[in-house]
């Protein structure tokens, strides 16, 4: 079982959901649910699983209901049909009590906007989510003080939010989040309001810390640049309903249709896919005519493969991580996966 299921999620915005939810069952689009009811689907028939320590991508133009989704995640909106479950548990038969216990202790939330409180300091801030679990004064503000310095913060314990920089404004974010050790971590939009340079940095930050941590990250971002960056497995949602889902080079190499091939069109296929994703498998039987050839990583994007094969003009051995032949790889079969 995955850690996260979301089983046939539908959303429908309206006075009237039920009715309206019977023609989305029926198969009836958004528009035509807008125009027959007046309520509007959020979401339609979304059904995803997110493995524990994963960086999940949700991304979609707006309206896609990327938002929306994240929201059924901590129950700030229930869905109008559908399960959720974390770690085997439904989410949508805790009572009150239960709901909040489950928001303070196994999730953490990073905003767009940062969502600082203004009128405490970087350390009051940092801090805010073990005060609310009752944590004693000294013992949070030692945990603060770790995810401060670890962020590259350390001095600017005793500042406002107003006397930071954006980037600076989302490292208290995303310290405050990671700060209460939450099993999983939301992050609707949240670098978006940054500056570009800024925001890759807090991409690359993000990235270090979940090399370390190992977390549930559900990241949610319009930017596909953004989402096969950072993302182990991406979905795209459009007008409610789930396009595709699959790691970052399954998107470029084998989009699902005429809209996610649109957003891949312009990508960088060099920063994207890896030497596994396009080599030629090998047998056991042929091991030993790879030994001759230059070596590369399984995991190696062909932007860092590209100088090799140019160097060396002649065909590679792909290596899993234990060094065992898998694969080769041609600097043609680079050529033509980087043209498309």
């Amino acid at each position: 079982m995955s850690y996260i299921e979301i089983r046939n999620i539908f959303k429908i915005f309206g006075p009237d959901p039920k009715s309206a939810l019977e023609l989305a069952k029926g198969g009836a689009d958004k528009d035509e649910i807008l125009a027959k009811t007046g309520h509007t689907v959020g979401l339609h028939d979304v059904s995803l699983t997110i493995e524990q320590g994963e960086t999940f991508v949700v991304m979609g133009l707006s309206g896609s209901g990327k938002s929306t989704l994240i929201r059924h995640l901590n129950r700030l909106i229930d869905p109008t049909a559908g399960s959720i479950s974390f770690g085997g548990e439904d989410i949508l038969a805790m009572d009150i009590p239960a709901l909040n216990a489950f928001r303070r202790k196994r999730l953490g939330m990073v905003f767009q906007r940062f969502g600082l409180l203004p009128h405490r300091n970087v350390m009051d801030n940092v801090a805010y989510g073990l005060e609310i679990q009752g944590t004693a004064r000294k013992k949070r503000e030692v945990a603060a003080s770790k995810w401060i310095a670890r962020v590259g913060l350390a001095g600017y314990e005793t500042k406002f939010p107003d006397q930071l920089s954006g980037g600076m404004q989302q490292r208290v974010g995303l310290t405050r989040a990671l700060a209460t050790d939450p099993e999983v971590l939301l992050m609707d939009e949240a670098f978006s309001a940054l500056d570009p340079l800024i925001r890759s940095d807090m991409q690359d930050e993000l990235m270090k810390l979940q090399a370390e941590l190992h977390k549930t990250i559900v990241f949610i971002t319009h930017d596909l640049d953004e989402a096969l960056k950072i993302g182990d497995r991406i979905a795209i949602l459009k007008d409610g309903k789930l396009v595709q889902v699959g790691r970052p080079e399954e998107i470029v190499l084998k989009p699902a249709d005429d809209y996610v091939q649109a957003f891949t069109r312009d990508v960088n296929r060099s920063k994207v896919l890896r030497a596994k994703s396009i080599m030629a498998p090998i047998s056991e039987t042929e091991d030993e005519a790879t030994t001759d050839l230059p070596a590369v990583s399984a995991n190696a994007r062909l932007a860092d493969i590209l100088p090799i094969a140019l160097a060396n003009g002649t065909a590679m051995t792909v290596l899993d991580s234990k060094d065992t032949p898998i694969g080769t790889l041609s600097p043609q079969q680079i050529v033509e996966a980087l043209d498309g």
